[in-house]
């Protein structure tokens, strides 16, 4: 088995995440980390208009320094307003990152993450967390078709509310 493409500190790469049945959601960031396992990212806000999610607002301006794990089911994405302040967390439930190197030198790697359609917001604060999407989760057809997955993705979720309110993601997020 080959081992997965590490990514180079200041690097561009392409996230892409995949939202199927709806269409995929990609933007460019810069790597942060890498160790392997554990990858962060900075991205600022892809969209060109602010984004009211009733418990924030994401606008442009806004930096995303996003982290994923080729071993857990989860990414989690602070959250920064253009001042500095943190927002909060959203974190997305989903299959393990995958890393495809360019197939040209010239381009920029790509991260690849399954999106779940489970989510969680932990705000900056910490006075709020809530679970996200469950209804999208029942509607995707996910427990019926993949029994396993859709276990470990609500297991996932439990997991990341349990850490959000034992330590706001300090400890995962540490590198």
């Amino acid at each position: 088995m080959t081992p997965a493409p590490h990514l180079t500190p200041s690097a561009a790469v392409i996230v892409r995440l995949l939202k199927a049945p709806r269409p995929d959601v990609e933007y460019p960031a810069t790597v942060l980390h890498d160790d392997g396992d554990h990858l962060a990212v900075r991205a600022p806000w892809f969209g060109d208009e602010p984004r009211d999610m009733g418990f924030a607002v994401f606008e442009p301006g806004d930096v995303w320094i996003e982290h994923f794990w080729r071993t857990r089911w989860f990414s989690i994405k602070e959250v920064q307003a253009a001042d500095g302040t943190v927002k909060g967390w959203y974190c997305d439930v989903t299959r393990p990152a995958t890393v495809l190197p360019p197939a040209d030198p010239a381009e920029a790697a790509r991260l690849a993450v399954a999106d779940l359609d489970l989510d969680l917001w932990l705000s900056g604060d910490h006075t709020s967390i809530l679970r996200l999407d469950e209804d999208e989760f029942e509607a995707s057809g996910l427990a019926d078709r993949e029994p396993d997955t859709a276990a470990r993705a609500l297991a996932s979720l439990d997991d990341l509310e349990a850490t959000a309110r034992a330590d706001g993601f300090k400890a995962l997020l540490s590198h």
